[in-house]
C-alpha cells in the first residue's frame, strides 16, 4: 500500500479543513513545496494535492505554485480541484503531473470522463467524496443525487483505475477512518482504491493494507504529530 501524504493549497498556502468547511481552515505553511520536501526526507514516494479554490470555484486557482510541488519534490504527484476540462488536464500532465483526479466532472459529465480515460488511461483517477452515502461535489458544498456504492461500480465499468475515496464527515477530525466503508469497496471493486478521511494511527494504516487498499491519504494526522510520516512508510513496506 502507498502512503500519499496531503497538501491542501489555497492561496498559495499549505492548509488543512475540518471536514471540507472552508470556514474551519488552518494555514500550516506559506510554502507548500517545502512540505512537500519535508515529506520526501520523511520517505514519501507519492503526493496528494488538492486546489481547495478550483475545487469551489471550478477552475484551477493554484496551478504554478502545483507545478512547483511537483518539479521541486520529484515525486509522483496526483492532483485534483477544479479540473473539469481536457485544457486543464493537458496543462497539468505536461508540466509533470503523473495523475489528474476527476470529481465534479466525473458526476456530472461521465463522457467526458470516459473520453479523458480512453486518451490519457490510468493517468486519470476519480474522486468520491461522500456524505450521508451520496456523492458530494464541488469542493464539497453540494451533494449530489448520486448513490456513492452505485457511482463507484459505474465509473469502474468506464476503465478508470484508480478512485480516491473520502468519508467527509471524517475528514480532518482525527476521529478515525471509515473501515466499514473501504471494507465494502474493496469487496465489490477490483480496482485501485486509495482510502481517505480520518486516517489517525498506524494500526489503521495496516489494517487498509490488510483489506487490499491500494493506498492511503494522511492529511491532518501529520500535520498535527498522530502520525509519524516515516514510521506510516516503512509499515506498509
Amino acid at each position: 500500500m502507498i502512503i500519499y501524504p496531503a497538501i491542501d493549497v489555497y492561496e498559495s498556502k499549505a492548509v488543512r479543513l475540518k471536514r471540507g468547511d472552508y470556514e474551519q481552515m488552518t494555514v500550516y505553511s506559506d510554502d507548500p513545496a517545502s512540505v512537500a520536501l519535508g515529506f520526501k526526507k520523511a520517505g514519501a514516494t507519492h503526493l496528494h494535492v488538492v486546489d481547495l479554490e478550483g475545487a469551489r470555484e471550478g477552475k484551477p486557482a493554484n496551478q504554478e505554485i502545483i507545478h512547483q510541488i511537483a518539479s521541486r519534490s520529484g515525486l509522483f504527484t496526483q492532483v485534483g480541484g477544479g479540473i473539469r476540462t481536457s485544457e486543464t488536464i493537458e496543462k497539468y500532465i505536461s508540466a509533470g503531473i503523473k495523475r489528474v483526479i476527476l470529481g465534479t466532472a466525473a458526476v456530472s459529465q461521465p463522457g467526458f470522463l470516459q473520453e479523458m480515460v480512453k486518451k490519457y488511461g490510468d493517468a486519470i483517477a476519480v474522486s468520491v467524496d461522500i456524505k450521508d452515502g451520496m456523492v458530494a461535489i464541488k469542493g464539497w458544498t453540494e451533494v449530489s443525487n448520486q448513490d456513492a456504492l452505485t457511482f463507484c461500480e459505474t465509473v469502474s465499468g468506464l476503465g478508470v483505475q484508480t478512485l480516491i475515496c473520502t468519508d467527509i464527515s471524517k475528514d480532518g477530525m482525527l476521529s478515525g477512518t471509515n473501515m466499514e466503508l473501504y471494507q465494502t469497496l474493496r469487496s465489490k471493486l477490483s480496482i485501485g482504491l486509495i482510502a481517505s478521511g480520518g486516517v489517525t494511527t498506524l494500526e489503521e494504516i495496516s489494517t487498509l493494507s490488510e483489506l487490499g487498499m491500494d493506498g492511503a491519504i494522511l492529511g491532518k494526522a501529520l500535520y498535527t504529530g498522530d502520525i509519524d510520516l516515516s514510521e506510516a512508510v516503512k509499515a506498509c513496506q
